[in-house]
């Protein structure tokens, strides 16, 4: 049984619900004789992937579709090997660089090398389309913007038609509000309410997702006892999080969001400073575990000092 958010994901450019006039851009770029490389970034849940998807289908046709997972490795300069895994059709491939830390340039070029070696593409043929919140290359740039709040509230009502549900215009606006302009998360929460109370009411709880319950769970596991049995269960609970494909990125701003309610204000700018360059850190290696395992720890020696100073103010 699939989620309403791939269950409803339009496949091909004239089908999408916003950013109509980049639809036609896109439609018109297919159509050119000289194709460019692309480049296409935005927020999360603006409809990056979908609108890539759409593109290939233009370009390919309905096999792009038919997907198969594998596993690749490469050999860097320095002979270190490398495994990663993607998902492949006959006509794409599709990867996550930053599984393999500093060595994604490294992983990048193979690929481009393997792919056309294989599929003997010609330079006038060759077409690649990167999804990506950052970088700099020779391609056409093109931002997907986060759809408005209108344009959500008017998607999460017309799928919910489509279950043969009724969705107040009311709850419609509170979960938009809670998705942050995310139509992903927005679509995964319009399901998650429908599943633990329907008929839809106005007034409502809107449901967190699991992991993000299990992170503010852990969270409050680090605020409550800071020892060496407690870091060692967290470690265990942020590699829970990670093996479910919860990116790193939103883990460490999950925890900084709970951690930052149990702090004062200097706290609160040296957790947000820790915070931030152990997400630099992350971002720089390939290891995501050792570096939320560092935060944590870091952060349980300051709240622990902070704690003790306080009890001892008090006396």
């Amino acid at each position: 049984m699939s989620l309403w958010v791939d269950k409803y994901r339009p496949n091909k450019l004239n089908k999408l619900d916003f950013g109509l006039k980049q639809a036609a851009y896109l439609e018109t770029l297919v159509k050119s004789e000289d194709f460019p490389h692309l480049l296409i970034h935005g927020p999360s849940g603006a409809g990056k992937k979908t609108r890539i998807v759409a593109l290939l289908r233009e370009l390919y046709g309905p096999g792009v579709e038919r997907l198969r997972i594998e596993h690749q490795n490469f050999e860097t300069p320095s002979k270190k090997k490398l495994e990663i895994m993607t998902i492949a059709s006959n006509y794409h491939i599709e990867l996550n660089p930053s599984d393999v830390g500093i060595y994604d340039r490294v992983v990048i070029q193979e690929l481009i090398k393997n792919t056309a070696s294989a599929q003997q593409i010609h330079g006038d043929s060759q077409r690649a389309s990167f999804k990506t919140n950052h970088g700099k290359s020779r391609c056409l740039s093109i931002r997907i913007p986060a759809p408005s709040a209108d344009d959500i509230i008017q998607i999460l009502v017309t799928v919910s038609k489509k279950e043969g549900c009724l969705l107040p215009m009311e709850l419609a606006r509170r979960i938009t509000e809670k998705s942050n302009r995310n139509l992903r998360r927005a679509l995964l929460l319009t399901e998650a309410c429908k599943v633990k109370q329907y008929p839809f009411v106005d007034g409502q709880d809107i449901v967190d997702l699991d992991w993000e319950v299990y992170l503010k769970d852990t969270a409050r596991m680090i605020v409550s006892e800071q020892t060496p049995k407690k870091l060692l269960e967290v470690r265990g609970r942020l590699y829970e999080l990670l093996g479910h494909c919860i990116p790193p990125d939103e883990i460490f701003v999950g925890l900084l969001k709970e951690l930052v309610k149990n702090c004062d204000g200097e706290l609160k700018t040296q957790l947000t400073s820790l915070a931030a360059s152990y997400e630099h850190r992350l971002n720089q290696g390939n290891k995501s575990i050792f570096h939320l395992e560092a935060f944590v720890a870091k952060f349980m020696s300051l709240y622990m000092k902070f704690m003790e100073e306080t009890m001892g103010c008090g006396f």
